[in-house]
């Protein structure tokens, strides 16, 4: 009972600190003239990855590598089953082909440097830049063609920035706001975590299992607040627009600034199983936006029922 208070006083405390730093973030942006461009792109729509970046990096830099991997792998594979089927259920989620090409693209192919990246089993230095070079190519990408005009869906970025409301107003209160987020996100990092071994060695599962199911989720939070809010509002291009970009910086930032930190070695179980779910439910994404342009309540449906098949295999066959 004691884990499972850590773990739910560690996600208040993760969801609390990503939504104050955002806001925070965002104050500070429109102050120093940022275009709301680039704040949408990378604020927001990374921003809502913080908390997976911290718990990613205390995990790795404790010697936890299976919960530093299992979380970004956990947290794609959630963001794409549990939080875009829940908001497609709430509404359907209309999609513009020209606005996701580039992102739902990438998702795959990032999905599939990973499984080439690990095939030695590990994630070493090398394969950590490798990452963060084909961030920063692609987050040059996104930028410059949304800038000169050549991609429409600058106007989903823009859009995401605005999703959040209730920023500070004084120089004060900004500070305040970042300062803040950032400790509760360490803060609840380690709370989490201790929470989380916890209950692993409680109920003999691996750390691989809690990172990829209980930590995943309980990081993706912010993903999912930002969604549901953008499908309460019918704005399908934010929501949609959210994950694939969050999902993006998970794997090429998140595992690239932790593997550079500390090399990490991958669990048996991930390279056998989840990296192919993760693959799979990346492709079969892609399928539902560019053959019906929309995810439908049916298509959000089969995306909820697949996450619980998913988390019901991970806790028995593959445990």
């Amino acid at each position: 009972m004691l884990d499972l208070l850590f773990v739910a006083i560690g996600i208040a405390f993760l969801t609390g600190g990503g939504e104050v730093l955002i806001r925070g973030s965002l104050a500070a942006a429109g102050r120093l003239g940022i275009s709301p461009l680039l704040s949408g792109l990378l604020i927001v729509g990374f921003g809502t990855s913080m908390p997976e970046l911290v718990v990613s990096i205390d995990a790795a830099m404790s010697g936890r590598p299976d919960i530093a991997v299992g979380n970004v792998v956990g947290s794609n594979i959630s963001n794409i089953l549990l939080i875009l089927g829940l908001c497609a259920l709430i509404t359907p989620l209309a999609v513009r082909p020209l606005v996701l090409r580039r992102d739902a693209v990438t998702v795959v192919l990032a999905s599939i440097l990973f499984l080439i990246l690990v095939g030695g089993s590990a994630l070493a230095r090398i394969d950590a830049a490798i990452f963060l070079f084909a961030l920063a190519a692609y987050l040059s990408w996104a930028y410059w063609t949304e800038r000169s005009g050549q991609a429409p869906s600058a106007e989903l970025h823009i859009a995401e920035g605005k999703e959040v409301t209730s920023l500070p107003k004084t120089s004060l209160w900004i500070m305040t706001a970042v300062l803040a987020g950032l400790l509760l996100l360490i803060i609840g990092s380690q709370i989490l975590l201790k929470g989380a071994v916890g209950i692993a060695e409680s109920f003999g599962v691996s750390e691989a299992v809690i990172g990829l199911t209980l930590v995943a989720v309980g990081t993706s939070l912010p993903e999912l607040s930002i969604s549901v809010i953008a499908a309460f509002r019918r704005h399908a291009d934010v929501a949609i627009g959210n994950v694939l970009g969050s999902n993006i910086f998970n794997l090429l930032g998140i595992l690239g600034i932790s593997a550079l930190l500390q090399p990490l070695p991958v669990h048996a179980r991930i390279l056998d199983f989840d990296q192919w779910v993760m693959l799979g439910v990346s492709v079969i994404l892609l399928i539902f936006l560019y053959t019906g342009r929309r995810l439908s309540r049916l298509e959000g449906g089969l995306l909820v029922l697949g996450y619980i098949t998913y988390v019901t295999l991970s806790f028995t066959l593959f445990s």
